[in-house]
């Protein structure tokens, strides 16, 4: 529980952001699915993650936020809460995951995630 499996990356201008990190990292850059265009850094053969580059919301319009997944979002979100910190987006639904944003005690912003399918590990 609590690994960083990914990033985010929030701009007004998402497309714009896309092109320059394709061309001055090599990024994949998917085609964009509700405003956000999945990433990928690189080939797995070096530790690493991926993410995505999104068109930021109003309450946070600019900025990066490292995503964390979790075995229950209820369950770290209240323990996220009692230890200091503040919902900014309650838990969402999506297809396969449910997505919840926070900030920590000094400011920081974070995505909680947790899969609705839990994929065995081998």
């Amino acid at each position: 529980m609590g690994r960083v499996i990914g990033f985010e990356l929030n701009s007004q201008e998402p497309e714009k952001a896309a092109e320059f990190y394709s061309k001055v990292f090599g990024w994949e850059i998917a085609e964009p699915k509700w405003d956000y265009w999945a990433v990928t850094t690189g080939k797995n053969v070096k530790p690493g993650i991926d993410g995505g580059i999104g068109r930021g919301p109003n309450d946070y319009p600019y900025g990066t936020r490292i995503q964390i997944e979790v075995d229950s979002i209820d369950e770290a979100i209240s323990i996220a809460k009692n230890n200091g910190a503040m919902i900014v987006r309650e838990k969402m639904e999506f297809d396969d995951f449910y997505l919840a944003y926070l900030v920590d005690p000094v400011g920081l912003g974070f995505g909680l995630i947790q899969n609705k399918l839990k994929v065995s590990e081998s």
